[in-house]
């Protein structure tokens, strides 16, 4: 099965954002890197002396991906392309797969990496895994998703990076989306970018992080697709990366999006070891932000999810782990965990199918006499309060009481979940870290139609 990349403009024409060098002459590498608006509006220096994404591995189900390129050249791993079999790293046509490769874990060059394209993760490792597109030739019988989704799984991903559009997923995906769930790999997938009220299968897979595009003010891209499950948003509009036919390109489109989603989920994997794939979404979830003016709205919205992401504070706020699962919900037939995470050792579940049913041979001896023996201790019970009752109801109420004058009454109720003050009302987009960039340089020319 090929697909096509989830930089799809309305009405199917496919682009990959405009290369920065057609025929008009090259940018400079300092001015690429002034470009990458999403770093300053992280204040990505700051969120490097935290976590870079050492020691974590993104998997990136795409095209393949240009590992020579002097941004990307050591942080690229072999892969495998399921498509025309060999690795995945020496891709020098298709652009797409080195474009998130690069905002994910791009290392930039020259001096200090001061210039061309620098990744949300630096220090990273991207797991390239070349998957047909919709005009390449798929070796018939294969599932070539299934397979990187799985490949990824088995191979140290503990991130998987879906930047493709597969609105209907077979049953041989679905099963693979889910193994990875299991094995505790964060899945990340586009909205896509037709501009519709409906998502695809894929970012509407249990367990998947379904990532929407916002612009710099934090508003949401007019061609992001927006639903119910859509759960987080991050930059997507005039978006800087590398390439691979060409030294860099620009872009608008949910990809760019659920690459920056993917590099903060491998800051967060490498600041915290131990949490697991659901609680750090949670991390993402419970400090997201909402632009001035959307502060109340009901979370999740359809076009936002739970707000865009804000790295900083996903890596130094203090957020409960949370439960296993955290805001993503269990793909169908598996055991959902407990408030507490998994099931305690020895313990069984009502998924387990152990323990919790009586047999067709009937209540035992013991259980009957144990029952007895409940029946008589609550008839006891009553008796002794009813006895009470009445000897208090001859002296009248006591004072105060549960509603009463002078009681407690009801406890306050606590915010629920994901809606806690403060983490959706920041002053403005992106504001959240201290010593944060001023302005933003000009944005850069809209980005003209082409592959």
């Amino acid at each position: 099965m090929s697909f096509t990349r989830t930089l799809r403009a309305v009405g199917g024409v496919m682009v990959a954002g405009a290369l920065l060098f057609g025929s008009a002459p090259a940018a400079s590498a300092d001015q690429i890197r002034a470009d990458q608006w999403p770093l300053k509006a992280f204040d990505a220096e700051s969120v490097w002396k935290i976590s870079t994404g050492k020691g974590v591995t993104i998997a990136v189900i795409d095209d393949a991906v240009n590992g020579g390129h002097p941004d990307l050249e050591g942080n690229v791993l072999p892969g495998k392309d399921f498509g025309q079999g060999g690795t995945a790293d020496q891709e020098s046509v298709n652009d797409h797969g080195t474009g998130m490769a690069s905002i994910i874990a791009g290392h930039g060059h020259g001096a200090g990496g001061s210039q061309g394209v620098k990744g949300l993760a630096p220090e990273a490792k991207i797991l390239p895994l070349a998957i047909p597109g919709e005009d390449d030739v798929a070796a018939p019988g294969e599932d070539d998703l299934a397979e990187a989704v799985k490949y990824a799984a088995d191979h140290g991903a503990s991130v998987i990076n879906m930047s493709i559009d597969a609105d209907v997923l077979t049953e041989e995906q679905k099963e693979a989306l889910s193994y990875a769930n299991k094995k505790d790999v964060l899945l990340v997938a586009g909205t896509g970018n037709d501009g519709r009220g409906r998502l695809g299968d894929l970012p509407s897979y249990p367990g998947v992080v379904a990532v929407g595009a916002v612009d710099k003010a934090g508003q949401v891209w007019d061609k992001s697709n927006y639903g119910p499950q859509t759960m987080l948003t991050a930059p997507g509009t005039l978006i800087r990366s590398a390439a691979a036919s060409k030294p860099y390109r620009l872009a608008n489109g949910t990809s760019d999006s659920t690459a920056f989603v993917s590099g903060a989920a491998a800051l967060l994997r490498a600041k915290f070891p131990d949490l697991t794939a659901g609680q750090i979404a949670n991390r993402l979830v419970k400090t997201a932000g909402l632009p001035p003016g959307q502060a109340g709205m009901k979370l999740p919205d359809p076009h936002y999810g739970y707000g865009f992401i804000k790295p900083f504070s996903a890596l130094t706020k203090d957020i409960p782990p949370g439960s296993k699962n955290g805001p993503l919900k269990t793909p169908k037939g598996e055991s959902a965990p407990s408030a507490g995470g998994a099931t305690a050792p020895g313990a069984s579940s009502a998924a387990d199918g152990q323990g919790n049913e009586q047999t067709d041979s009937g209540l035992s001896p013991v259980v009957i006499v144990g029952i007895a023996v409940g029946v008589l201790v609550v008839v006891a019970i009553i008796v002794i309060v009813v006895v009470r009752q009445k000897k208090n109801d001859r002296n009248g109420p006591p004072p105060g009481g549960f509603g009463g004058p002078g009681g407690p009454g009801f406890a306050p109720q606590q915010p629920g979940p994901y809606q806690q003050p403060g983490p959706y009302q920041q002053p403005g987009p992106y504001q959240q870290q201290p010593n944060g960039p001023g302005a933003y340089p000009p944005a850069p020319p809209t980005p003209p139609p082409g592959r």
